[in-house]
């Protein structure tokens, strides 16, 4: 098990505005669900899940943005800064 991490508050927000887009992916069906999420872009579903209950734990990696930005046109602007809007227009 990863223990906790101090993260920067600009990490924070990253992987906060990460789950929020996440989580509206899956509404819109832009995700089928976060197991073949998980499974085509070979993130441990276990750390997903655990990174998502608690924001603290050290299992986030940058590569999980990347899936969001090429697949489902999240906007990298808006992850990284929280500038401008969700997905790319």
């Amino acid at each position: 098990m990863s223990r906790r991490r101090n993260y920067s508050e600009a990490t924070i927000a990253i992987m906060e505005r990460f789950f929020q887009a996440f989580q509206t992916s899956l509404d819109n069906k832009l995700i089928k669900n976060t197991s073949q999420f998980c499974a085509t872009n070979n993130i441990d579903k276990r750390h997903f899940y655990a990174q998502r209950k608690d924001i603290g734990r050290g299992f986030f990696e940058v590569g999980w943005l990347i899936p969001l930005i090429r697949d489902c046109g999240v906007s990298s602007n808006w992850l990284l800064t929280g500038k401008g809007t969700m997905y790319l227009q």
